[in-house]
């Protein structure tokens, strides 16, 4: 709490001030009403103790301005025993109360506590306001999310049937291109450039019904002892010919001493590659992105850095947000990021983003060194489960 005391009677100001010092309360002193609003113009006081009679601003209009410039500040009057009509007009102006001197400085004490007790009261009413209305905003987004869930899962079993005939079409179409009843034909090479961009967008299709169908599929989790370094340069394999593309490096830096961690290998697995797909998006011809492993105590932590052009700070709050995205259209679907914090909620982690214009950005995931339990596998099964996964992710 901090205080401020004004009254023109210096020597009784300074002897309140030494007592209030003494009590442990930080203090500050005015000997008149301008040079107190020049005090609360430059720092935050919780309670100000003013005299009512003072020579310019009275203590009555110093109550007003204090009242409509900083109204989180608690205000304590002190009248004369012939003017106690000016502590009712203060109580009645705003004033948390009035004592009439000469005064005791433990009735006072008490008194500042008591303004002190109210602005607790008022401040943790309005944390607990703030608080009610986030989870409140955190409800309507979570009933929104499992309508999407139930839509989404919908769509793409729906969307995936007539996909499969499409692609079929496509090919049996470059076929009939490739005869040699087409060799000579005038339009072949626009044809062929048509099916081409068929496929393409089928496949962009798949992409996004694939990753609707990992957000909201409810499998147990497949838990094992998982070596963190095996798994990041695992993953760094299946992005390589991507990152070779734009001549971007792929660093990898594991503490020697981490230790293996119980979770979901592939789900862990396509949350990194998610990473380090938009890591290679996002970095120059020629860059670098650095893959770091850590382990803590009781949980390990993944980073992937790039040194791209970094994110808008308006952005950094939205990119985690289904649908949000920044890259050209046709190029992002804006479910990756999403579905990657989904899939780090489920392990018990989190996923973190720090970034600057112009120097990068860092992803930073973290784990508990023991993943919530998943359904118990034998290591056949499992080594099975991963390899079809493993699969599944290089054909995507």
């Amino acid at each position: 709490m901090r205080l401020l005391l004004v009254d023109d009677e210096v020597s009784f100001l300074r002897s309140l001030a030494r007592y209030f010092q003494k009590k442990g309360l930080d203090v500050a002193s005015a000997e008149n009403g301008q040079e107190a609003l020049s005090i609360l113009g430059r720092t935050a006081v919780d309670v100000v103790v003013s005299d009512v009679k003072m020579p310019g601003i009275s203590g009555l209009e110093l109550l007003a301005r204090i009242k409509q410039e900083f109204p989180e500040t608690e205000v304590i009057l002190l009248t004369g025993a012939a003017t106690t009509q000016d502590g009712v007009e203060g109580m009645r102006a705003g004033a948390f109360d009035y004592l009439s001197k000469p005064i005791e400085p433990e009735h006072l004490l008490g008194k500042i506590e008591q303004a002190w007790d109210r602005i607790q009261r008022r401040r943790d009413q309005l944390r607990e306001a703030e608080f009610r209305a986030r989870l409140e905003t955190q409800m309507m987004a979570a009933e929104k999310l499992a309508s999407l869930g139930t839509l989404a899962a919908g769509v793409a079993h729906e969307i995936n049937n007539p996909l499969a005939i499409i692609y079929q079409a496509a090919e049996w179409l470059r076929l009939i291109l490739k005869s040699e009843d087409m060799a000579n034909s005038p339009r072949r090479a626009e044809l062929e450039k048509a099916v081409t961009k068929i496929n393409e967008s089928v496949v962009r299709a798949k992409r996004i019904t694939h990753q609707l169908l990992s957000f909201v599929r409810t499998d147990d989790s497949i838990v094992a002892e998982t070596d963190l370094g095996e798994l990041a340069a695992e993953a760094i394999a299946l992005v390589k010919s991507e990152a070779a593309g734009k001549d971007v490096e792929i660093v990898l830096q594991a503490n020697p001493s981490l230790a293996a961690v119980r979770t979901d290998r592939g789900r862990l697995r396509q949350v990194l590659i998610n990473l380090l797909t938009n890591a290679i998006a996002a970095s120059p011809k020629g860059g670098r992105i650095t893959v770091g492993l850590e382990s803590g105590p009781s949980d390990a932590v993944l980073t992937v850095a790039d040194a791209g052009p970094g994110i808008p700070e308006e952005n950094l709050s939205r990119i985690f947000e289904p649908f949000f995205t920044t890259k050209p259209p046709g190029q992002g679907t804006g479910l990756g990021l999403f579905v990657a914090r989904s899939i780090m909620d489920k392990l018990g982690g989190e996923i973190e983003v720090e970034s600057r214009l112009g120097q990068g950005t860092v992803f930073r995931v973290s784990l508990p060194r023991e993943a919530p339990a998943g359904r118990p596998v034998d290591e056949a099964l499992a080594a099975d489960w991963l390899q079809r996964a493993g699969e599944g992710l290089s054909a995507e």
